[in-house]
């Protein structure tokens, strides 16, 4: 049985509110864009497609859902006469002889059919044998064709011998694309009303079984309960389609096998079986392709030459179209209303937009933009399979603007709170941890912490050598000015070699290597440390620079300790919501402090550097050091290794 298409809506409608609300309770900022993006696009699109652009893509849709359908395979209570080109060429001769086609009605009598339908047009005689054709057509079994054509002049009359009530248009109704979709039962000449030959053979056989049509009371044909309801110009995907007469969207059987075939040849000579015409409609056509009654269907797009069906197979689809749905229940295709079409669009330019909001990453987003729109498919396919035929093409399409133009002003956004946020943090910390606390936002904006994390890193502690003489020797705007040229030269060596100044500690600095992203291995553990000591070797040769050019303006020439480590950290946010700063704590800063501020008389350089035997080991003996033994740092309770880098070792 099929699913009633209103009742879809309502319980649609009905879980809107609903799944609005769970899908938007995390995003109440990002209502008013979803809203605005999802009703721009809804509103574009509906103006489109009324306008008829959709269509095309809509029909394409329709063709694809077609195809994807299991094959059911041929209707047992038809039989297909088919004319082929080895009949021709056997008969030698185009249009067959009036004596021919007699034979082949006469044969197929003799095998009690319960109708022939003939699909070849015959109002002039073609001798010879043309009074035993016009006999031939006495039978009350048989149904002729007629051509409305396009204008008069294109009117092709039927058999003058045959009764009116045994004849039958066969004009097929295209679409702008040339495509046999639909199926004209009656149509209006403004003359007379016209009844299609598939009707005609569709109603030969249901009246040898009992069942007559009937009207409904809106003017529909019924048949015991099945109600064939008529195709308006805005059914499904169309909008701009001529839906005169009485249309009805063609559900097709089969691509290839819609009935059994057997050709004019072996109808001619008796090689088939009684059984395979008994109590059958016969249709008889041309399928030989050089007469060229050939016509794109929704096959026509596959890739293994589908590309045309012979009209009389065409015919045969709709015969057993009107029978399956009669004698079988087979699903006629129904259509939801305009509001529900437009409340279906809707829903998935909102979908769209929520899921965009909603993920952040443009490969996730991607996923999931695909996933929905299988999910999308996947419900007008399940429809279709049931004789429902919805709008597809525009909701993927609603889905796929709202969700682009959603994901893009989040992203014209981001960048935007980017630059502003990153400038306010790089005035406070160092552009590493600064990007640190972006990529976390959610989590900081959420509680207002960013996690802690353990990791081994390498520490640098720096301190200026008597820098409380200096201090004391000096107004405080100079040693303002000048400490803040020292400080800034010192600076972008430690960002130089990859490492993170955590703080400035007055007169010195804190440099963290290893971070905001953690080694993960001990090669990489090891470079951190490797970049550390490079640096404080630079620092030595940056102050040297800087003590010319302080002793040329009679300020302060100084020398300068650094002590580095190389052990585990926490780091993450310390502080409140009010204020936060990216700390480092520890016992590795401890004796990173401990080592600079070691035994500060013992000074032979400009610039001494300590080291732990923690950090040596890293450093694979690419430096000269000086081992000072294990001593007793301040504060601790067990000996450190300690050396002094002395420089770099020469080849």
């Amino acid at each position: 049985m099929s699913i009633n298409g209103n009742f879809f809506i309502s319980k649609l409608a009905a879980q809107i509110g609903k799944v609005w609300r769970q899908a938007t309770q995390d995003i109440p900022s990002g209502l008013p864009i979803v809203a605005i993006a999802s009703m721009a696009a809804t509103g574009l699109l509906l103006g489109v497609r009324h306008l008829g652009g959709l269509q095309p893509l809509e029909l394409t849709a329709w063709d694809l859902m077609v195809r994807l359908r299991p094959d059911e395979g041929s209707d047992p209570r038809l039989l297909v006469v088919a004319i082929t080109e080895q009949d021709i060429q056997a008969q030698k001769l185009w249009p067959l002889s009036d004596r021919t086609l007699a034979q082949l009605l006469t044969a197929l009598e003799r095998y009690q059919p319960q109708a022939i339908g003939l699909d070849i047009h015959r109002s002039i005689p073609k001798e010879p044998g043309h009074q035993e054709l016009v006999a031939s057509f006495q039978s009350p079994k048989l149904i002729a064709v007629t051509s409305m054509g396009n204008t008069i002049d294109e009117k092709v009359p039927p058999p003058p011998s045959v009764p009116e009530d045994r004849i039958g248009f066969s004009d097929l109704v295209l679409d702008p694309d040339g495509t046999v979709r639909r199926n004209l039962m009656y149509a209006n000449t403004g003359e007379a009303v016209l009844t299609s030959f598939s009707l005609r053979l569709a109603l030969a056989y249901l009246a040898g079984e009992g069942i007559e049509p009937q009207l409904t009371p809106t003017n529909e044909i019924q048949f015991n309960k099945t109600a064939f309801a008529k195709l308006k110009d805005t059914s499904g995907g169309y909008q701009t389609i001529d839906a005169s007469g009485y249309q009805v969207m063609l559900n097709y059987r089969s691509a290839r096998n819609v009935a059994r075939q057997v050709t004019l040849t072996q109808i001619l000579t008796g090689k088939i079986e009684p059984n395979w015409v008994k109590d059958k409609i016969v249709l008889i056509g041309v399928t030989a392709p050089t007469i060229k009654d050939l016509f794109f269907t929704p096959y026509s797009g596959t890739a293994r030459g589908n590309r045309q069906m012979a009209g009389v197979l065409i015919h045969a689809q709709m015969v057993s179209q009107i029978l399956s749905a009669v004698k079988d229940e087979r699903p006629l295709f129904w259509f939801w209303p305009e509001w529900g079409e437009v409340l279906w669009i809707a829903t998935w330019a909102v979908v769209g937009g929520v899921a965009a909001w909603r993920i952040h990453r443009a490969f996730i987003l991607v996923l999931v933009g695909t996933a929905l729109l299988a999910v999308l498919f996947g419900i007008a396919m399940l429809l279709f399979m049931e004789g429902g035929w919805i709008p597809l093409a525009t909701p993927a399409i609603a889905l796929i603007i709202t969700g682009t133009s959603v994901g893009a002003y989040q992203l014209q956004q981001a960048i935007r709170q980017q630059q502003m946020v990153m400038k306010l943090l790089g005035q406070q910390t160092s552009p590493e941890i600064a990007t640190a606390l972006w990529h976390h936002r959610d989590r900081l904006l959420e509680s207002g912490l960013l996690p802690g994390q353990k990791l081994t890193a390498t520490l640098l502690m720096t301190d200026i050598k008597g820098f409380s003489t200096i201090a004391e020797q000096y107004p405080p705007e100079v040693v303002m000015s000048w400490l803040n040229e020292y400080l800034a030269a010192m600076t972008p060596l430690v960002q130089t070699h990859q490492g993170v100044v955590n703080k400035f500690t007055g007169d010195g600095l804190l440099a963290v290597f290893g971070v905001p992203v953690s080694a993960t291995n001990p090669a990489e553990i090891a470079q951190d440390a490797h970049q550390a000591v490079s640096c404080a070797m630079a620092m030595g040769d940056r102050l040297e620079e800087l003590n010319r050019d302080w002793q040329s303006r009679s300020l302060p020439v100084v020398q300068m300790r650094v002590g580095i480590f190389t052990g585990p950290v926490m780091v993450g946010s310390l502080g409140g919501k009010e204020r936060l700063e990216y700390g480092v704590i520890g016992d590795s800063v401890n004796i990173a402090a401990r080592l600079e501020s070691c035994e500060k008389d013992r000074q032979a350089s400009i610039c001494r550097v300590l080291i732990a035997k923690e950090t040596l080991i890293h450093l694979q003996e690419q430096f000269q050091v000086e081992s000072w033994g294990s001593l007793a740092l301040k504060g601790k309770e067990r000996l450190v290794d300690v050396y002094r880098v002395v420089g770099l070792k020469k080849g």
